[in-house]
């Protein structure tokens, strides 16, 4: 990874030209957004796990207080 210590600016703006050569300028914008939208989804399903463990330990909770809770004392009309 030696190369990677003379990669530097004049380097990235013929690389970011190439891009826009073979994109064009209006294309990039939509490559980012896609890209972008990507990531996103990448993280929420990672940390998709995370959420379903504490919706499932919110439930348990709930039900669980649901039980204790004593019954509301019963009236006749």
């Amino acid at each position: 990874m030696g190369f990677l210590k003379d990669f530097g600016l004049p380097e990235l703006l013929i690389i970011l030209v190439i891009i826009v050569l073979l994109f064009g300028p209006g294309r990039i914008g939509k490559v980012a957004g896609e890209l972008g939208k990507g990531i996103r989804s990448f993280r929420e399903g990672l940390s998709g796990n995370e959420d379903e463990k504490e919706e499932e330990k919110k439930k348990e909770e709930k039900a669980e207080a649901d039980e204790n809770k004593p019954d509301p004392p019963k009236t006749e009309k």
